[in-house]
């Protein structure tokens, strides 16, 4: 029985209203600063959109799903009633109460600070305090994946934990460590500026601190579309998860190498010993582990759905399998693109070939394909897949939801390939106008009209998305199937104590984290010359 449906709802229909106002605004960056349109002459407007952009994106659009997902599973897998449920709707309003005042001090051009939101640059204070209830908000449902996670062992003592609920309390968990860099971050030195306590700002300090969130907070957005790989997909397109202990290595190991690896994102910064930049970009390429295991063990579950409709040979079973069905072309096009993005990782990491692409428009299409592209059509999937259970509709038309797939794939490739390209060529990022007259710039201007192209298809299909969700709400109600989620190939076998429980894998990312940033952080912050004054951007 699904008694938390309301409140999943709520978190899914606030993510994708915000993520549908952000899809608009990343089109209209695009469209202004290309030669399709005259520039506004006013750059202040753009920051803005990249800002409010930016941190639906990073911070609000995941933080609610991952939210909205994690309640479900807690009921759909361990089959009890959501403890603490009134605690859950008071995170759910801090989370929107967060958004509503960081989007309306940035639309009011208080803070157009990007969200990363970099010091020396210092936005107004209520800026802050809207990321850090987000913030807030979303450690009231880590609390709550912890008890609920406690409460079933108890009543289910030497039972395996089920994989879903597995990845989701890793996710929290994950969640929960990574998210105390930023908070540092906001709470011990941009706030104080912000609030005119001070004229100076440790930069060196903040970014370290920011580093510490800023590429682990990827393997969190990933979490709910790594569940659905593992406990979702298998079963939606007929077939077996060929293993449920691959799934959980993997979780684990998101916990122990995502963490202590964030100073790769500041190769270029003088501050940071190139001994410790060394190490991260070693730590970073264990990072692409779990995400191998991932590859293997989906392609071998859809080989087995494959095979199970009769598919024979090296690679019968490929024609086989059932393209008609939306979550096979999701999950397919996920993976083409996480593996362009992954590729694209893969020079951002190499200290030497950084030098290539750092801080270009490279990086933009890499985050976009990894995020944006591979990601965030699994949200789609998720809350495609839970709708039913969600609002008692029909099952979802299926030609609709297959055109906003291939909409946001085709809309996605369109719009990160040029990025690449250019990237190569050093066209910086988060630049809001380009001469195109200029003869060295000319020959890029076909890139930023693909890209605007590429950007009107994903608009569409957000678009499509909403109104498919809207629409099932008015569609006769109908008494939706029990819920599943994947069987195991092989079921029965004993899940190892050391992959049904987190002690062990917790104190290995505290530990490594504490090793690789500890040095990094106290050096920092005994620096006098690291000190900057506070640039103010707006009005406070």
């Amino acid at each position: 029985m699904f008694l938390a449906k309301k409140l999943v709802l709520a978190h899914f229909w606030v993510a994708f209203v915000a993520f549908l106002a952000a899809i608009v605004l990343g089109e209209w960056q695009m469209f202004v600063r290309s030669p399709l349109a005259q520039w506004v002459n006013n750059p202040e407007h753009y920051y803005r959109s990249v800002t409010a952009h930016g941190t639906v994106m990073a911070y609000v659009l995941p933080t609610l799903v991952a939210m909205g997902f994690g309640y479900a599973i807690c009921e759909l897998a361990l089959k009890q009633p959501l403890i603490g449920v009134r605690w859950a709707w008071a995170g759910f309003w801090l989370v929107v109460l967060g958004t509503a005042l960081a989007g309306t001090t940035t639309a009011l051009g208080k803070s157009s600070v990007l969200y990363t939101f970099y010091p020396p640059m210092v936005g107004s204070p209520f800026y802050y305090f809207g990321v850090v209830l987000v913030v807030v908000g979303s450690w009231v449902w880590v609390a709550l994946m912890s008890i609920n996670l406690r409460a079933w062992k108890q009543r289910h003592p030497g039972q395996s934990v089920p994989l879903a609920m597995f990845g989701n309390v890793a996710g929290a968990y994950l969640w929960a460590w990574t998210s105390l860099g930023a908070a540092a971050e906001v709470l011990l030195l941009i706030l104080p500026a912000a609030l005119g306590w001070t004229d100076t700002i440790n930069a060196g300090l903040a970014r370290v601190l920011f580093s510490w969130t800023l590429h682990a907070i990827v393997y969190f957005w990933l979490m709910p579309a790594y569940i659905a790989f593992y406990t979702i997909v298998p079963r939606a397109i007929g077939g077996r998860l060929y293993s449920d202990a691959m799934g959980r290595v993997a979780f684990v190991l998101f916990l122990v190498f995502s963490m202590p690896i964030g100073i790769h994102h500041l190769f270029a910064d003088p501050q940071v010993g190139a001994g410790f930049k060394f190490v991260h970009a070693a730590m970073t390429a264990m990072v692409s582990v779990p995400t191998l295991l991932t590859v293997f063990t989906i392609v071998a579950s859809v080989e087995i759905a494959g095979r199970l409709r009769g598919g024979r040979g090296l690679f019968g079973w490929v024609r086989a399998l059932p393209w008609h069905n939306p979550m096979m072309l999701a999950v397919t096009f996920s993976f083409v693109m996480l593996g362009f993005g992954g590729a694209g990782g893969i020079i951002n990491m190499s200290y030497q070939l950084n030098e290539t692409v750092h801080n270009t428009q490279w990086v933009t299409g890499h985050f976009h394909l990894i995020f944006a592209g591979a990601i965030v059509l699994m949200y789609f999937m998720i809350a495609y897949d839970l709708w039913p259970q969600l609002t008692g509709c029909p099952p979802l038309p299926q030609r609709l939801v297959k055109a906003q797939v291939w909409l946001w794939f085709v809309g996605m490739m369109v719009l990160s390939m040029p990025w690449h390209l250019v990237g190569l060529l050093g066209m910086p990022r988060r630049m809001a106008y380009y001469d195109y007259t200029h003869p060295d710039i000319q020959p890029q201007a076909w890139t930023v009209i693909a890209s605007t192209l590429g950007g009107l298809l994903l608009v569409i299909s957000a678009c499509l998305l909403v109104y498919i969700l809207a629409r099932a709400h008015r569609q006769p109600r109908a008494a939706p199937p029990p819920y599943s989620f994947s069987v195991e190939a092989h079921p029965g076998a004993r899940t190892p104590a050391l992959l049904n429980g987190f002690a062990l894998w917790v104190a290995m990312m505290i530990g490594l984290t504490l090793v690789n940033y500890g040095f990094p952080i106290a050096q920092m912050a005994v620096l006098d010359e690291a000190a900057v004054p506070v640039v103010p951007v707006g009005s406070r």
